[in-house]
């Protein structure tokens, strides 16, 4: 694939879990993503996205429409969405009308980042949905419908059930994937693809090839638009974030085992506490994640930028201490800047 790209001009988002650690609460959680947004917003990021999970104990942004309010209001100008609300826990309706008062409180600000998975086990989702019904093959008929609370009234319609407020505001609708199903659905609408590289890696460059392939140009957009989510842990040193970056490797060691737990200190040597069965699954997941000081993230993110030849990456960054969790975030910012 071509290297024509260069990080220097691609634009820069972040993920956040607004993850909840061990020994914190979720007060502490909310008051760590606000001022991860401020910082992101002077650094010079352009989208601050949550992503909606449920039954975690390591994740707060289950209310994510509610933070997405929370987020926005701390800061000015900084894009800040969902990625994603999972639409088929909800109805159209509600989401329209939840992401109608945003963009009307924050206008120009607010993304509809969609997602077809629960975010969560088969019992929450249950829960969630009060049935068991959707598989997210639906997911196409539910986004025709959210889509259409949108558009403007016209005149004649006979439309009787309106999202008020919602209906015609301009809230950018983006179609988040870790396989096939969406990029094709996005490709074929004309919307612009997120996809998950930061848990699954494998299917990353099939996903974006796809959607580039599909692509219908649409009142949307004239050609596609491809972000991809990235773990990054950066520090002073590849040592440094090797270390912090074990506490990624935790959280998925814990998913793995059907653990739950909140987000784990770092330890010395994560070989030491994980089989080499695990430590394949591991590699798998977090294939893509990028651990190092300055000049071996800038070095590894441009491998991945011109492997993926992505317009836009979203930086995740699930690290224990608060403090650390900034400083990754705006050593990246100084990387992409210089």
């Amino acid at each position: 694939m071509s290297e024509h790209k260069q990080l220097s001009n691609i634009k820069l988002s972040v993920l956040d879990l607004s993850p909840i650690v061990k020994g914190g609460t979720v007060s502490d959680s909310f008051k760590n993503t606000l001022e991860l947004a401020q910082y992101a917003e002077k650094w010079g990021y352009h989208r601050y996205w949550m992503a909606e999970h449920h039954n975690m104990p390591f994740i707060g942004s289950s209310a994510t429409s509610v933070l997405i309010g929370h987020v926005a209001g701390g800061t000015s100008k900084i894009r800040v969405g969902s990625g994603g609300i999972m639409l088929p826990n909800h109805p159209p309706l509600v989401i329209a009308e939840q992401f109608g008062t945003l963009e009307t409180l924050y206008p120009g600000r607010i993304d509809l980042g969609l997602g077809r998975a629960p975010g969560t086990d088969q019992l929450t989702a249950q829960a969630l949905r009060r049935h068991t019904g959707s598989d997210g093959n639906d997911f196409p008929q539910l986004l025709e419908e959210l889509r259409s609370y949108f558009e403007p009234l016209s005149e004649g319609s006979g439309k009787r059930v309106r999202a008020i407020p919602g209906q015609g505001l301009n809230i950018p609708i983006w179609l988040l994937g870790s396989s096939g199903f969406s990029a094709q659905l996005a490709g074929q609408l004309g919307l612009p693809f997120a996809f998950a590289s930061h848990f699954s890696p494998e299917n990353t460059i099939p996903a974006l090839d796809l959607y580039r392939r599909s692509f219908q140009p649409s009142d949307v957009l004239d050609e596609p638009y491809a972000m991809v989510g990235l773990n990054v842990v950066a520090a002073e040193s590849d040592e440094e974030a090797e270390y912090l970056g074990t506490t990624l490797q935790l959280q998925f060691l814990n998913l793995i085992r059907n653990t739950e737990l909140p987000l784990q200190p770092p330890v010395e040597n994560i070989d030491n506490i994980c089989t080499e069965y695990e430590k394949t699954l591991l590699e798998r997941q977090l294939g893509s994640s990028i651990f190092g000081g300055a000049t071996t993230v800038k070095q590894k993110m441009q491998k991945f930028l011109d492997e993926t030849q992505a317009d836009e990456i979203m930086v995740n960054a699930q690290i224990y201490d608060h403090e650390k969790r900034l400083r990754s975030f705006e050593i990246v910012s100084d990387i992409v800047k210089n």
